[in-house]
């Protein structure tokens, strides 16, 4: 049985949809692979965070991006916020946002 990908809201949706024609094209790839396989594609691709987030890891042309997600019971997969990256590490606000987003979606899922 597959996974499947949802977004936190259509907003995050628009935003990962909207990433860098070389960023989007991985994300696709590897959206694909996480239906197939699961949340966790491993080192390059997925880092965990802890606490059930997790960050998917795009590479392209035109930089880098991460989409932090998480997965669910029911073999769910929730997109919880996208940013491209502008420096090495990623800045603390990004993340606060998704683990804000993440405890409103576990808080919901019981």
């Amino acid at each position: 049985m597959d996974y499947t990908i949802h977004y936190y809201s259509e907003a995050v949706q628009a935003d990962v949809l909207s990433l860098p024609e070389t960023l989007r094209a991985r994300y696709y790839t590897l959206s694909r692979r996480m239906v197939m396989s699961g949340p966790n594609l491993g080192d390059p691709h997925t880092k965990a965070f802890g606490g059930g987030l997790f960050e998917l890891r795009l590479k392209g042309a035109e930089g880098i991006a991460r989409v932090f997600y998480c997965a669910l019971v029911g073999r769910r997969i929730v997109m919880l916020h996208s940013f491209v990256k502008k420096s090495d590490k990623t800045p603390p606000a990004e993340r606060r946002i998704a683990e804000k987003r993440l405890k409103e979606v576990k808080n919901a899922d019981t």
